[in-house]
């Protein structure tokens, strides 16, 4: 009797088991979470600094745009973006669902954990020291001691610096300055013209601004490692999978390895000079140097001169500065050719851009832009000597930067139609987040000092070409 009732209350204790099972079973089936679709139109939403997002001769560039540009591409759908002014901002806009992804480093941190989900490629970071490149350089946190380290005032950097100084026992000389007056990388700038000893910065803006001044050393860790990356909307886990797979993907690690050696190892510090060479192999014509030319294109500038009225030596004299004379480089925005075209730009007169190898199209697509940069600026700069100076910074620049200036020339009591020392000056302000958020700018941030450089030079150049044959 006893063998039969354990019988039954096994047997029964099996046919709940298999009850609560079927039902669960049931209600997974039922609450199955759907499939996402990507949308057709990926919203994008990031800030404007030298390693995300910003505009460069009519070129939209960035690190972080250039990668999420190759995700939409990837999955076919279109991109749309949005630039804010802060992270707290962006934070807002994932919530609120008005956009999908932050194509910006959001840094990992429990208080952002609690608004947004992490994905895609991971970034470490630390605070560096910039330092002139010598035979003896710091090396170690305690020999910051009796030190002059200059930093913006209220940064991140000052507050590090200043728990630094109480870890080592005080004795660093902290220099807070003003920042409505110099960015990081004014700083960055003065430590490698020897102005300032040292400064800190991120690592990442310090390896970015290190292609521009091969002299300073970003090696010196002060800081604890901060990871950051992409973001999603907290309950949009199914997109932050898809840019999780597509970020690990070999195609995608070997794009982002070029992207990394374009944007933060490649030296930017001779524009064109320091570009790879490319053959093109696409004109017809020889092209030789005679006797008192001044390259081996005269003839194509001669021939082209008349299509804008400053004459075929101001065409020279942005060859001698863009490609000196070399038809074949490719910078590291890439532009081409012997004008330094961006593909951009070729296009939106009609050219291939692999074309613009051609030394004859390339003259010919640098005459079109010159002309209509000097029917842009005709309303704003009546003197046509000096408007000569604002096409050449919208040739290497970008229209809408320089218009941005000379709005801020404006506000900030410059004369806005003169250049030198006036609107070039507004452009310099304009790698600093109080100008490029000005609401008088539209372009946003901007990195003035090869611009800046770039008119003197050419002018320079059309100068002396002007009193050759």
């Amino acid at each position: 009797m006893n063998r039969n009732r354990s019988l039954f209350l096994l047997m029964t204790v099996v046919m709940v088991f298999t009850a609560i099972w079927q039902a669960c079973s049931t209600k997974e089936q039922g609450t199955v979470v759907p499939e996402h679709k990507l949308p057709d139109t990926l919203r994008v939403g990031t800030l404007y600094s030298p390693t995300s997002f910003f505009l460069y001769r009519g070129d939209t560039l960035g690190y972080e745009y250039e990668r999420i540009k190759d995700f939409a591409a990837d999955k076919g759908i279109a991109l749309k973006v949005t630039v804010e002014t802060n992270i707290q901002n962006l934070i807002e806009l994932i919530q609120d669902h008005k956009v999908d992804v932050l194509a910006y480093e959001i840094p990992v941190t429990a208080e952002y954990n609690q608004h947004v989900l992490h994905c895609g490629e991971t970034n470490t970071t630390y605070q560096v020291l910039v330092q002139p490149k010598r035979s003896r350089m710091i090396r170690n946190v305690t020999q910051l001691i009796n030190k002059d380290i200059y930093v913006e005032a209220g940064s991140k950097y000052e507050s590090r610096l200043k728990n630094l100084d109480s870890e080592v026992g005080g004795g660093i000389h902290i220099h807070a300055i003003d920042n409505d007056t110099l960015s990081t990388e004014d700083l960055i700038e003065q430590v490698s013209k020897g102005i300032i000893p040292y400064t800190i910065v991120d690592s990442d803006i310090a390896r970015l601004n290190q292609t521009y001044y091969n002299n300073i050393d970003v090696n010196m860790e002060v800081s604890f490692p901060q990871r950051s990356s992409w973001a999603v909307n907290i309950n949009d886990d199914w997109l932050a999978d898809s840019i999780d797979t597509w970020s690990r993907s070999e195609k995608t690690q070997l794009i982002t390895e070029d992207l990394t050696k374009r944007y933060f190892e490649v030296s930017k510090n001779g524009g064109s000079m320091n570009s790879a060479p490319h053959n093109s192999g696409t004109s017809p014509h020889t092209y030789l140097l005679h006797p008192g030319d001044l390259s081996p294109y005269d003839s194509l500038f001669r021939a082209n001169g008349n299509g804008t009225r400053f004459g075929w030596q101001f065409l020279a004299a942005i060859a001698k500065v863009e490609s000196n004379f070399n038809p074949d480089v490719v910078s590291w925005a890439g532009a081409r050719g012997l004008m330094q075209i961006m593909p951009s730009t070729a296009r939106l007169y009609g050219y291939d851009p692999d074309d613009i190898f051609d030394p004859d199209i390339s003259v010919k697509a640098a005459v079109k832009t010159l002309r209509d940069l000097d029917n842009f600026f005709a309303p704003y700069i009546s003197n046509p000597i000096e408007r000569r100076k604002f096409v050449l910074a919208g040739y290497n620049a970008g229209s809408g930067h320089i218009l941005d200036a000379i709005k801020l020339a404006e506000k900030y009591e410059k004369n806005p139609t003169i250049w030198y020392g006036n609107v070039e000056e507004a452009l310099i302000w304009k790698s600093n987040e109080k100008y490029y958020s000005d609401p008088v700018c539209r372009y946003g941030y901007f990195r003035a000092d090869q611009t800046v450089n770039y008119v003197r030079k050419v002018e320079d150049y059309y100068t002396q070409y002007q009193f050759k044959r």
